[in-house]
C-alpha cells in the first residue's frame, strides 16, 4: 500500500490542546496500513527527528521539549497506534496487529510517507520499545537513536521479580484475557491515568494539568483502552518470541544508541540498564537523569542537555 497523507481529523478538544501546547506545528495524518491512520504534528527545520510517546500517554507528554527540538530537527511526533487520535484496531488472537513490528512498520511509513528516509529517534517507554524493534528490523533508515527509561523487553520479562512485578503490576493486570481490563478502565479513565502517574516519583506534581485531562480524554475514546491492553498483551507474546528470535541469531543494533532513564525509577532500582543494553548493542551510551520514569515531563531541561548532542552527532 502506498502511504498518503490528509489533514488531520481530531476531535477539536485535541486540535485545541495540539494548538495549545504545539504552536505553529503541523497536524498532519497518514495511512500506513489498510484501515490504520497514524496522527501526526510536524515542525521545525533541520535533520528528520521521529518522536514516540509512552503509557498511558500520547505525543503531548513532549509539549515541555517540543520547542527546543525544532530548533535543530523537522521534528514528526506520533500517537502510536491504539493511542491518542491514531487508528485503534480490534486486534486478533495472537496480538500481532499490535506488535511492536507492527507499530514500527507504522513509524517507517510514516517517515517515509513524509520523504525521510533515514532518521533519528527519540522515544520513551512503550514508544522506546518500537524504536528498538524499528532499529531492528529496518537498521537502514535509524541514523541513532535516544531511548527513555526502559531496558530490552525480553530482559524486563525475564529478570521480573517481586519488587517489579509490585512497581510495574500494570503489565501484569493489562494483559488478562478481554474484557476484563478493559471494562475497569473504560469505568474511569481519568482515575487509571491520574492513579496510575501518581504511583511514580513525585505524585502528580510533575504534570500540567491540561496534559492530564488529554491523557484522560484520549483512553476515554471508543477502542482506546482495548488498543493500550493489546499493546501489552502483545508485548508478553508475540515480541517475546520477535525478540527471542533475534537473541538466537545474535543479531545486533550497529547504530549510535544512547540509553537515559530516572535515577528514582523501577528501572534503575531493579535493573542494570546498561548492561541489559549491551546485549543486543554495538554503540552505547547512557546515563541517569534526576527524575522517575517521565522523563520529558519530569525533567525536560536535563533531557535536552543529554539528549541535543547525542541526537546531533556531537556526542
Amino acid at each position: 500500500m502506498q502511504p498518503d497523507t490528509s489533514a488531520a481529523e481530531v476531535s477539536s478538544a485535541s486540535a485545541a490542546d495540539d494548538a495549545w501546547f504545539f504552536p505553529g506545528f503541523e497536524p498532519r495524518r497518514v495511512a500506513t496500513a489498510p484501515g490504520i491512520w497514524i496522527h501526526t504534528l510536524q515542525g521545525g527545520e533541520g535533520p528528520p527527528l521521529l518522536v514516540l510517546h509512552g503509557h498511558p500517554q500520547t505525543h503531548v507528554i513532549w509539549h515541555r521539549v517540543a520547542g527546543e527540538l525544532a530548533r535543530h530537527f523537522r521534528v514528526v511526533f506520533c500517537d502510536l497506534r491504539g493511542y491518542g487520535d491514531s487508528s485503534k484496531p480490534a486486534g486478533g488472537a495472537d496480538h500481532a496487529e499490535y506488535s511492536r513490528r507492527a507499530m514500527a512498520g507504522d513509524m517507517l511509513a510514516v517517515m517515509r510517507a513524509l520523504g525521510h528516509q533515514r532518521f533519528a529517534v527519540l522515544a520513551h517507554d512503550r514508544g522506546a520499545r518500537v524504536a528498538h524493534r524499528l532499529a531492528a528490523d529496518h537498521p537502514e533508515a535509524a541514523r541513532r537513536m535516544t531511548l527513555l527509561d526502559i531496558a530490552p523487553t525480553l530482559a524486563m520479562y525475564r529478570k521480573t521479580d517481586e519488587a517489579f512485578a509490585r512497581a510495574y503490576w500494570h503489565w501484569f493486570f493489562l494483559i488478562q484475557p478481554a474484557p476484563l481490563p478493559e471494562r475497569l478502565i473504560q469505568a474511569d479513565p481519568g482515575a487509571y491515568v491520574r492513579d496510575l502517574m501518581r504511583s511514580r516519583n513525585g505524585g502528580l506534581e510533575a504534570f500540567d494539568p491540561r496534559a492530564l485531562e488529554a491523557y484522560a480524554r484520549s483512553l476515554a475514546q471508543p477502542g482506546a483502552a482495548h488498543g493500550l491492553c493489546e499493546d501489552y498483551r502483545a508485548a508478553a507474546g508475540i515480541d517475546l518470541e520477535h525478540d527471542a528470535a533475534d537473541r538466537a541469531r545474535r543479531a545486533r543494533l550497529g547504530m549510535p544508541l544512547q540509553v537515559l532513564w530516572g535515577e528514582h525509577g523501577v528501572v534503575q532500582r531493579c535493573l542494570r540498564p546498561l548492561d541489559e543494553w549491551r546485549e543486543v548493542a554495538d554503540d552505547l551510551r547512557g546515563a541517569t537523569l534526576p527524575c522517575g520514569h517521565y522523563v520529558p515531563e519530569e525533567a525536560p531541561r536535563e533531557l535536552l542537555d543529554a539528549a541535543l548532542p547525542f541526537l546531533l552527532g556531537q556526542g
